[in-house]
């Protein structure tokens, strides 16, 4: 089994035992790879990405991706599928094809999900039952060293709390902050009981952390919009008490000092701070509503929510994320997610862009480990934010289109980065379409729409 590489541990990592101590950071930026594992419901409804796929009936996809170097992959082996494999017979064969090929799993086991059917993530009982069910993954797997419990609690948290988009479709700060609580205490539950089997196992915590921008008049929203993008780390780590500076958002929902400081007294630290990255990440907001479409209002209030990369500021990029993460913990810090919706040349680009932020965040000090090739196999209906099966799919380093992965011009430019060579591709000669002035859709004073093409 292959364990996490070496990283530095300084006084401010709550997982450093020596304050003073320090181990050499690890040689090079590990090559991890992903498969889409999402399993969400909406209304009654579950959208399965590896039924779709079929990539849990094809072990020989793994010996495609042991060939592009990868040598962790995230996988899923989610909650609600549970009922799919009851005597973990096919789990059993698929984690022993992944040894066979000498790659290590991260272990995910929900994945934008709210659970099975008797559950959901506002209820009280979703953590005791999600800790229990990784509980019996561990004791069935107990050579498993990295599990994410949970993929971006946050972000599923805003999608099925704030938004209404997924299950259980709610639309209020409260129920948001509930299933936030839920995922969080859940992750920390489920830690317990996994390293009650393995105590060596690590906690590889993912989340979108895009950064918010907005008009003069909206400082304040963005300031706590700023802050709250952290709040599912600064739960687990412990930090949150009566002097963090969305204690009060929180308490104004309704939540007790118990609830609130539970983290605080029950820390659970991530091992690893999985950083995941789209282009629709960062975003801007206007006060100025009657300058957009209607599609563009947004859920924190009478105001409009649009792309960073489409307004004059544009992105923060891949190694400003990494560098403020590693500032803020101190702990080692990865992409979890890399991958791009759109033409194999601008994944091409998209992926060079990644395998540089890091490099440069590594350069200026932050103990970045790994480099996750996302959607190896592609992923499908993203393109409406997987609410209906709209026969929407976007390939990844692999085509599975026609049953068979079938590998893409992205794939050797992983191998290229892997055997460290400097990547080339025709596409390289050229910037990707957010680098380039016609990606803005609003003019520099965003007077009006410049432009309706779609992203």
């Amino acid at each position: 089994m292959r364990r996490l590489p070496e990283v530095f541990v300084t006084a401010d990592n709550p997982n450093n035992p020596e304050p003073n101590s320090a181990t050499p950071v690890h040689a090079a930026t590990e090559l991890w790879g992903g498969v889409e594992c999402t399993c969400n419901r909406v209304g009654d409804y579950y959208i399965d990405q590896l039924e779709l796929s079929g990539h849990l009936a094809r072990t020989r996809d793994l010996h495609l991706f042991a060939k592009l170097g990868i040598c962790r992959l995230r996988i899923g082996l989610i909650w609600e599928r549970g009922h799919l494999d009851p005597e973990w017979k096919c789990t059993d064969e698929y984690l022993n094809a992944m040894r066979d090929v000498g790659i290590s799993p991260i272990a995910g086991l929900v994945h934008h999900g709210s659970g099975p059917r008797h559950t959901s993530l506002v209820d009280p009982r979703f953590p005791a039952e999600l800790a229990a069910y990784a509980g019996k993954v561990a004791e069935r797997y107990p050579w498993i060293d990295a599990y994410t419990p949970i993929n971006e609690p946050h972000t599923t948290a805003r999608f099925s709390g704030l938004y209404g988009v997924w299950y259980p479709h709610h639309q209020s700060r409260r129920s948001y902050l509930q299933a936030l609580f839920n995922e969080t205490r859940a992750t920390v539950l489920a830690m317990r009981e996994i390293r009650r089997v393995n105590s060596e196992a690590k906690l590889i915590q993912t989340d979108d952390v895009g950064s918010i921008h907005g008009t003069q008049e909206l400082q304040g929203l963005v300031k706590t919009l700023q802050d709250r993008r952290w709040i599912g780390f600064d739960l687990l780590c412990g930090r949150i008490d009566r002097s963090h500076p969305l204690y009060s958002y929180i308490r104004h929902e309704g939540f007790t000092d118990n609830e609130i400081l539970w983290f605080r007294d029950n820390p659970c630290p991530p091992d690893v701070i999985g950083i995941n990255y789209y282009l629709t990440s960062d975003r801007f907001l206007d006060h100025r509503t009657e300058l957009y479409p209607t599609r563009y209002a947004s859920a924190e209030g009478p105001i409009v929510d649009v792309e960073a990369v489409r307004v004059p500021s544009g992105t923060a990029g891949f190694g400003a994320l990494l560098e403020e993460a590693w500032s803020r913990y101190r702990i080692p810090v990865a992409l979890t997610e890399v991958h791009l919706g759109g033409p194999v040349d601008d994944q091409i680009r998209w992926l060079v862009e990644a395998w540089q932020g890091a490099a440069e965040a590594r350069r200026k000090g932050a103990s970045c480990i790994a480099i996750t090739l996302w959607a190896l196999l592609g992923s499908f209906y993203w393109n409406e934010l997987v609410t209906r099966p709209n026969g929407h799919y976007e390939p990844g380093a692999f085509d599975v289109s026609a049953g068979e992965p079938k590998a893409t011009a992205l794939a050797e430019v992983i191998a290229q980065l892997r055997r460290g060579e400097e990547p080339s591709h025709p596409a390289l000669q050229t910037e990707g379409w957010w680098r380039r002035a016609d990606r803005i859709l609003w003019s520099e004073n965003i007077q009006g729409l410049v432009n309706e093409r779609a992203a």
